[in-house]
């Protein structure tokens, strides 16, 4: 069984699964930062084929987290699922580089989002599993600060190999290959399972269990998807920095600010979690979103979108790692893989959702639109924080 460890001196766990995260955000941001403008301009699609794509990968990722979510809660092991995410996600890589159509840019980015979701609910179930409660929101705060670290490296890779190989694209989404490979080799010789949590093997799981989950439980679920459809996905603020004049090589400077920003704001969001008011922090990310979508909204240049999207950074910080708490916090122990699927399920249909509203408001009204659209549903939600109610279960 784990000690009693204080809330600043974290298991070495903690620290081995937010390198893994660092190595792998590194590589898939890398991949992310250029498939807009390479779906949209090599290949030729438009701004709603872009939200689809996106929407449906990070749809798939959530689908997949409630099976190997319940799957880690059957077996009672969450490593060997961690492992397997991590490594499909590795070998999908090399598939960009050498894909000549949109269709194989689709099944490389399902496939990758296949192995997200097979090792997200496993991995935030051992997070949990492995801290003390009053330890939760800064673990999740370092993972995700680690994780935002590498989505600050890869995009800024993207820029250094861009300028280095003359913008050709296909020699530098390569460069992904090796951090994904790291972070598989991290996972596996660093990442220990603790004894305690095979307490559960061979219990049989049903659909009737999601009712265990309890009323506390739910109203995180919900207002996670509701905190959801007020934003959409980050490639929408690469596809407006470039058409406000930013040039191709350095179109991934927007997500390397977006994650410099989440990686300086997530740790001490958590630290912030541990002691403080849920409803307060989430109205605090809702109102920065807000900000940041009417910033972008206004934007007549790249400067000014590189400003909304430091916002952007900061909503995330401040908002994701707490609600990742919260539903460790409400969940009974012996359903956390359970519990972190149906809420990445949820979450994810909810940006598929949003993401591809906002490709048909694009196409349709053009970038204000969009982000005026993401603003009013952000401030809708802030609103609606005053009905949202997280306890924990126990």
């Amino acid at each position: 069984m784990m000690g009693r460890p204080s809330r600043m001196h974290l298991p070495p766990g903690v620290w081995a699964l937010g390198i893994v995260s660092l190595c792998m955000d590194a590589s898939s941001e890398l991949v992310h930062a250029l498939l807009p403008l390479y779906v949209t301009g090599v290949l030729g699609a438009g701004a709603t084929v872009l939200g689809l794509l996106e929407g449906l990968a990070e749809a798939t990722a959530s689908i997949v987290k409630v099976f190997s979510g319940a799957l880690s809660d059957r077996l009672g092991r969450r490593k060997p699922l961690v492992v397997i995410g991590y490594a499909l996600a590795a070998v999908t890589k090399p598939v960009f580089p050498l894909a000549h159509s949109l269709e194989l840019v689709f099944g490389a980015r399902f496939l990758d989002r296949v192995g997200k979701g097979i090792r997200g609910a496993p991995r935030d179930a051992l997070l949990a599993e492995i801290t003390t409660p009053a330890q939760r929101g800064a673990a999740f705060g370092l993972r995700q600060s680690l994780d935002s670290t590498g989505a600050f490296i890869g995009p800024l890779l993207a820029v250094g190999l861009m300028l280095w190989l003359a913008n050709d694209v296909r020699a530098v989404l390569w460069a992904a290959v090796v951090p994904a490979a790291l972070a598989v080799i991290v996972l596996t010789l660093g990442v220990h399972e603790p004894a305690a949590v095979g307490a559960h093997i061979g219990r049989r799981l049903h659909w009737r269990d999601a009712r265990a989950l309890g009323r506390a439980y739910w109203a995180v679920v919900i207002g996670g998807a509701v905190f959801t459809l007020a934003r959409f996905s980050e490639a929408f603020l690469i596809l407006h920095a470039a058409a406000l004049g930013m040039g191709a090589a350095y179109a991934p400077l927007v997500m390397v600010v977006m994650s410099a920003a989440y990686a300086l704001c997530a740790y001490p969001a958590g630290l912030w979690a541990d002691r403080g008011d849920p409803r307060t922090i989430l109205a605090c990310g809702l109102g920065v979103l807000v900000a940041a979508d009417l910033v972008l909204a206004r934007a007549g240049g790249p400067g000014v979108v590189m400003l909304g999207t430091a916002l952007w950074g900061v909503h995330m910080g401040l908002t994701q790692g707490l609600l990742s708490k919260l539903v460790a916090d409400a969940a009974p122990s012996s359903l956390l893989g359970t519990a972190f699927g149906l809420f990445h399920l949820v979450s994810g249909v909810a940006l598929l959702g949003a993401s591809v509203i906002a490709g048909l408001l694009w196409d349709t009204h053009g970038a204000s639109v969009t982000f005026l659209a993401g603003a009013g549903f952000a401030a809708a939600a802030a609103v609606l924080i005053k009905c949202f109610h997280p306890t924990p279960a126990r």
